[in-house]
This record gives structure tokens, C-alpha cells and sequence, in this order.
């Protein structure tokens, strides 16, 4: 049983939510490889690498899902990314969310409630591998990730760009799910564990 004083996120059904599209939203990088080599270029510049990225919850069968973007067939983000120099970093996930989710109107303008960040990530040299720790002999790490839950109003409109899907994928098929998800998206659970779902009904 969850502790009484366990923060409290309210979860709502995903048919409370619509799903259109906008235009598509190119990936800079068209390889693991390239991603790395702009990543060291941009780490010549501007030092260590910032991103932030979202936990956005919602349910189905009464059981938490995370919404996922996925680009191809195989590869799934949350939604997120790279922080500009100097930028603050809730400032920074609701632009990013703003590009990623957000219809281009002022009609919808949307609702972001960025809550606690529940993971930070390190990424010691320019290569795939993080760890949720900075390792001892690492005193100039090339990116730092955080993770932070996102609180969804009851009803919200989202915009997915049209070469991206956008999965709802529940806590069961992410729990230790490394192979598939990697390691940042199948811990997601574990960092979740500490909040009381409140599974409203529609």
C-alpha cells in the first residue's frame, strides 16, 4: 500500500484525449552515429549537453500508460529534448512539448503542468550508454537528462507530427523491458513507484 502522504497524480482515461496530426518533425540526425558527432560539435561550443523530457500518464483497463513518441517502427522518446544555453529548464520541457504535442493554434493553447523530475541521467562520454549516477573519474560529462512527470488536464488536444506515432504504452510492458525500451524508459516504473495513482473515471 501506497503511504497517505505519497504525492497524488491524477490519471484519466485516454479516449478523454484527442490525437490529430501537423507537420512532420524531422529528426537532425539520421544515424546513432551522426547524433553523437553534432553532439560533440555542440559540446565545443556550448559545454555540456541539457535535455529535459516528459512523463505523460494516462490509463486504459485502469492501469497507468506512458505516452511515448515513436519514430519508425522501432524506436521509441518520450517526448522532450536538448535546453538551450542558460534556458530554464520547465520553461525549456513545456517548448519542447509545445513542438512535439501542441496544435499550432492559438485556440488550443496548451496546459502543460510540469511536477517533480523523477530521474536525472548521465551520459559520460559521446557514446549511447547512461547511467543514473556521474561515475567518480568523470569530471566533465557530455550531457545530463532529466525526467520530469508531466500532469495532464482531463481533457487535452495533441498534435502529433505525421511521420511520428504516438503510443500508449502501460508500466507492465516497460518494467525491466531494457531490450526493447532501453535502460532510461524501462525504469520508468521503479522512479513512478513513490506516486499514488488516482485512476479517475471518465
Amino acid at each position: 500500500m501506497v503511504s497517505s502522504s505519497s504525492p497524488v497524480v491524477n490519471v484519466y482515461p485516454l479516449a478523454n484525449y484527442t490525437f490529430g496530426t501537423k507537420e512532420p518533425k524531422m529528426e537532425k540526425d539520421t544515424s546513432v552515429a551522426d547524433r553523437l558527432a553534432r553532439m560533440k560539435v555542440n559540446y565545443m561550443k556550448e559545454g555540456m549537453r541539457t535535455s529535459v523530457e516528459a512523463i505523460l500518464l494516462v490509463q486504459e483497463h485502469n492501469h497507468p500508460h506512458i505516452l511515448l513518441l515513436q519514430i519508425g517502427n522501432t524506436f521509441c522518446k518520450l517526448p522532450g529534448g536538448r535546453l538551450k544555453p542558460g534556458e530554464n529548464e520547465i520553461e525549456g520541457l513545456k517548448r519542447k512539448l509545445c513542438s512535439k504535442l501542441a496544435v499550432n493554434s492559438p485556440s488550443f493553447p496548451p496546459n502543460w503542468q510540469v511536477g517533480d523530475c523523477v530521474a536525472v541521467w548521465w551520459r559520460p562520454n559521446f557514446e549511447t550508454v547512461m547511467y543514473p549516477y556521474c561515475p567518480p573519474h568523470i569530471t566533465k560529462p557530455k550531457e545530463c537528462k532529466k525526467l520530469f512527470i508531466v500532469h495532464l488536464s482531463e481533457r487535452e488536444y495533441f498534435a502529433v507530427p505525421r511521420n511520428l506515432k504516438l503510443l500508449a504504452v502501460p508500466l507492465f510492458e516497460l518494467y525491466d523491458n531494457v531490450q526493447r525500451y532501453g535502460p532510461v524508459i524501462s525504469t520508468i516504473p521503479q522512479q513512478l513507484s513513490r506516486f499514488q495513482f488516482n485512476m479517475v473515471s471518465s
